[in-house]
């Protein structure tokens, strides 16, 4: 996974958020090509938001080869949604594809009603967009882009989970995606990092909130992924350096993490709720 230029991958960099996988150098791995599945999700109806591309593109593929139909919600990444589209449908599962800004609760609620129109229920609900910019420091965060952070990263998942909560029958399970940011924080992602900190903290509430209703509510929290979200946020020099600090010396590649939310979607974690789990490269955190 490094590069002849003792980098770990070539300095790069794109101008806009959430950033295009097709744009990037070397590209993600979302797919293990010799999986062997074993219905763990068969028949079940999931909502991946994110799905275009990094975690949410392998989450997609695999659950879909697990036997669900997968809906995917992105913001404007037409290419790259409509490429994995493809991916799922490959493995003979319906795909529905939704753009839109999961900011807008208006949106999320559209989101629920076409999934339900479409495929009848909703079983499985994955909160995994996520937007971060980076700051020198906290005096330079803005108003405006500061609450987009916040509506991004934490009030979608208010607005998506109180839109499904009607159709999640017992057995439905919610993953939300955290960040070992939540954890350990980071010097130039504050807003980023407190939002992955609600994202936490959400994660347990909920499955207090949810427990009688048999709903299980669990989290990923992420350590470094090439995903397209990097060169999305950081200078070219940094980039070339995502992922050196774990104990693994490299970041992660979105299929690594994907097996995480299989995990916790299916019935192997029956016994599981409020519980974070940490695909981070090494990096020895409590929580």
């Amino acid at each position: 996974m490094g590069t002849n230029n003792n980098h770990l991958q070539p300095p790069q960099h794109q101008y806009k958020q959430p950033g295009e996988r097709s744009k990037m150098s070397p590209l993600p791995i979302t797919e293990d090509s010799g999986y062997r599945p074993s219905g763990k999700l068969e028949n079940k109806v999931a909502i991946v938001t994110g799905g275009d591309s990094g975690i949410g593109r392998a989450v997609s593929i695999l659950f879909a080869k697990e036997g669900a139909d997968v809906v995917i919600v992105y913001l404007d990444e037409h290419k790259d949604a409509e490429e994995t589209g493809e991916l799922v449908k490959k493995t003979g599962r319906r795909c529905l594809l939704l753009a839109g800004d999961i900011g807008d609760s208006a949106f999320c609620r559209t989101v629920v009603e076409k999934t339900v129109e479409s495929f009848e229920t909703v079983d499985i609900l994955i909160n995994n967009s996520g937007e971060q910019h980076a700051y020198q420091s906290v005096a330079d965060v803005g108003e405006e882009q500061l609450k987009k952070t916040f509506a991004t990263n934490i009030f979608s998942m208010f607005y998506l989970i109180q839109a499904a909560l009607p159709h999640l029958k017992g057995g439905g399970t919610i993953i939300n995606t955290s960040s070992v940011t939540a954890y350990q924080g980071h010097p130039t992602l504050i807003p980023y990092s407190c939002t992955k900190g609600a994202v936490t903290t959400l994660t347990r509430s909920l499955a207090i909130s949810l427990a009688e209703d048999k709903i299980r509510v669990n989290g990923v929290a992420p350590g470094p992924v090439w995903t397209p979200l990097i060169p999305a946020s950081f200078d070219e020099e940094k980039v070339s350096r995502f992922g050196e600090n774990t104990l693994m010396s490299r970041p992660g590649e979105p299929v690594e993490i994907a097996s995480c939310y299989l995990f916790l979607a299916s019935s192997d974690s029956s016994y599981m709720t409020g519980q974070m789990l940490h695909p981070n490269g090494g990096r020895i955190i409590n929580g």
